[in-house]
């Protein structure tokens, strides 16, 4: 088997290094067919676009023998260019001052790379437009930026350098405008996609394939590709866990695939799929790369229902709606990759796009990370204790279920309670709920009312009201409003639960069972 290529980013050293790759080249080609020379597209992190930035910088070298056995080895004439790549991650830019100076320094790099001596009166915008000038006088230039957004996004928190940022990239992206001249080919890639108003303005040639059919698996493995280059490994994984077949398949797709930019092509995360291969057991790699807290801290500030993110419905303008001063909570989480297209429904002419989590790798840490953030327990031992919840239910064990539940109440800062009492509550007894990872139902709607949460195990069908007051509410509603029609045939068990919540302790005061005959 092949090395894995974890952390390996550069194409060249990929192949010379006998490191495993996915030929992707196929979908690279699509550059060549599919019209125009200016491309951007969004990505979230860790999902290969350095890499391709990477092959792309091969291709237009006319480094054709790199290619041998791949797919696109045959099908183009391999021309070489003068190729201007900057990867934003390798530049400093902790003020506006030090990224003008940064930007300075790698364009005279880059022309010392060409035997080009740029003019030094001029600053960093005036030696761009110089170099591109000098270097397109025997071929026209094909520009690779990679990260072109990092300068903005790691202060996303501290605005005032983000937006001293921005202009400066603003400045600097302008060139390509009045450049286009000397320019072959442009490829700009990020994890945001900030207006073109605030960051490319007047780059009106500058082709969005973020969404784009045609360049839906340009980056990702499908599930096709996981099998053939994965086979050997895959088999080493199913004997480790002993799990093996669909089985296997199954535990995969639903722990790893569902990314989607398109709503028909999904994907896995190359990263957690390389790390799982390595490391021969299921785990939150990707999530783990990079904690969501500022996303979360945004999530709650804005108010947004977290019960609502995975029924999300957009229209398109909701991808275009990135920017510094008015940070969307839907649009953050889709670009980000906590949220992804599961689903495009036609309207008319135009289209809605239906957003979810794209699998459990992404909703289980997410949502165990936004429990912990109510609570002053840390992720891992709400983690513990989310096991223990699973253990109990399934020994029907409700005791130790509901003693587990009042704990996490328990960690609970008691200012927090303050704000909207009862759509507080439901929001962590859907955390807690959905985490348990057994069958659920939250808020399922029947034709006489809504039901707070239904839990489904190989036995019984649990269902539970949740108000605040006492259990006996809330197990005369369910009864008053017959929630338990829709489950009578299903052969199970069917139990009934009451949960009353004291506003005063703020935690769960009772609960009340009741087996239906």
């Amino acid at each position: 088997m092949k090395k894995l290529p974890i952390g390996i980013q550069t194409f060249r050293k990929m192949i010379n290094e006998d490191y495993l790759y996915i030929d992707k080249t196929k979908e690279i080609y699509n550059f060549f067919i599919y019209g125009g020379d200016y491309y951007f597209l969004s990505r979230p992190r860790r999902f290969g676009k350095s890499l391709l930035v990477s092959t792309l910088q091969e291709i237009f070298s006319g480094n054709k023998e790199l290619f041998k056995g791949l797919w696109i080895y045959d099908k183009i004439d391999w021309k070489k260019y003068p190729v201007v790549h900057i990867d934003f991650s390798n530049i400093s830019y902790q003020t506006s001052q030090i990224l003008e100076t940064e930007l300075n320094i790698k364009i005279e790099k880059i022309g010392a790379i060409y035997d080009i001596t740029l003019d030094q009166r001029r600053n960093y915008k005036g030696k761009f437009e110089e170099l591109l000038e000098k270097l397109s006088e025997k071929e026209r230039v094909v520009i690779l930026i990679d990260e072109y957004d990092k300068p903005i996004i790691d202060f996303i928190e501290k605005k005032e350098t983000a937006v001293a940022n921005r202009k400066v990239l603003k400045d600097f992206y302008s060139v390509l405008k009045g450049s286009d001249q000397y320019i072959k080919f442009v490829f700009i890639t990020g994890v945001s996609k900030f207006s073109r108003v605030s960051i490319f303005s007047g780059l009106n040639n500058l082709n969005d394939i973020t969404i784009d059919d045609q360049f839906a698996n340009l980056l990702g493995y499908t599930h096709e590709e996981l099998l053939h280059y994965f086979e050997d490994r895959i088999e080493v994984l199913g004997k480790k866990i002993s799990i093996s077949g669909n089985d296997l398949q199954e535990h995969l797709k639903r722990w790893y695939n569902g990314y989607s930019w398109d709503g028909d092509n999904f994907l896995y995360n190359p990263f957690s799929i390389l790390n799982l291969f390595a490391k021969n057991r299921f785990g939150n790699y990707w999530f783990s790369s990079g904690t969501p807290t500022f996303l979360i801290n945004h999530i709650k500030n804005q108010g947004k229902d977290i019960r609502e993110l995975e029924k999300e419905e957009v229209d398109e303008s909701t991808f275009e709606s990135y920017d510094i001063e008015n940070l969307e909570v839907i649009s953050l989480l889709f670009q980000t990759g906590y949220l992804t297209i599961k689903e495009i429904i036609p309207v008319g002419v135009k289209s809605k796009y239906a957003l979810s989590y794209p699998n459990e790798e992404v909703k289980e840490s997410f949502l165990k990370h936004f429990l912990a953030s109510y609570t002053t327990d840390e992720p891992g031992i709400v983690g513990s204790k989310i096991f223990d919840l699973v253990d109990s239910i399934g020994k029907g064990d409700l005791e130790s279920f509901f003693k587990i539940i009042k704990s996490l109440f328990a960690a609970i800062p008691s200012h927090l309670f303050i704000k909207e009492r009862e759509a507080y509550y439901h929001t962590i007894i859907y955390l807690i709920l959905t985490l348990l990872g057994v069958t659920i139902d939250v808020e399922v709607h029947t034709n006489i009312g809504r039901i707070d949460a239904v839990i489904n195990t190989d036995d019984i069908v649990y269902i539970l009201e949740f108000k605040m007051g006492t259990s006996i509410e809330a197990l005369s509603q369910i009864e008053k409003m017959k929630y338990h029609e829709r489950y009578l045939s299903s052969r199970k068990k069917v139990s009934f639960i009451g949960v009353g919540f004291n506003e005063k302790n703020k935690n769960i005061s009772d609960y009340k069972v009741k087996m239906l005959s």
